[in-house]
């Protein structure tokens, strides 16, 4: 069983948001609560419905992830890896594109 994160899309600004272990959103995916068994991940999903629910966050799922030796979660679907790091190209003032690294296929 690969690893796993609880995301969604911030309702109010619409922005990608991870679940930490505090039970916040937050916006930087290495804060993330890594899920690793089948009961922490059904929390997960149980969460982002009730966040959901809420008028909290839209889009919500739990995704697959790796977690690297240096202690980086990284999504496995590139995806995943673009709505973490940013956009592949610049669009607008104040986000800037992802590294290169990030979202190679």
């Amino acid at each position: 069983m690969s690893a796993k994160v609880l995301t969604a899309n911030r309702l109010t600004d619409g922005l990608a948001v991870w679940l930490d272990a505090n039970g916040r959103w937050t916006r930087d995916l290495q804060h993330a609560l890594v899920a690793r068994h089948e009961a922490a991940i059904e929390s997960l999903d149980e969460i982002g419905k009730r966040d959901f629910s809420g008028n909290l966050i839209v889009d919500v799922a739990v995704i697959d992830v790796d977690e690297r030796p240096d202690g980086r979660i990284w999504p496995v679907r590139l995806r995943e890896r673009i709505r973490a790091e940013g956009p592949t190209i610049p669009y607008a003032a104040g986000y800037a594109p992802a590294k290169p690294e990030h979202v190679e296929a």
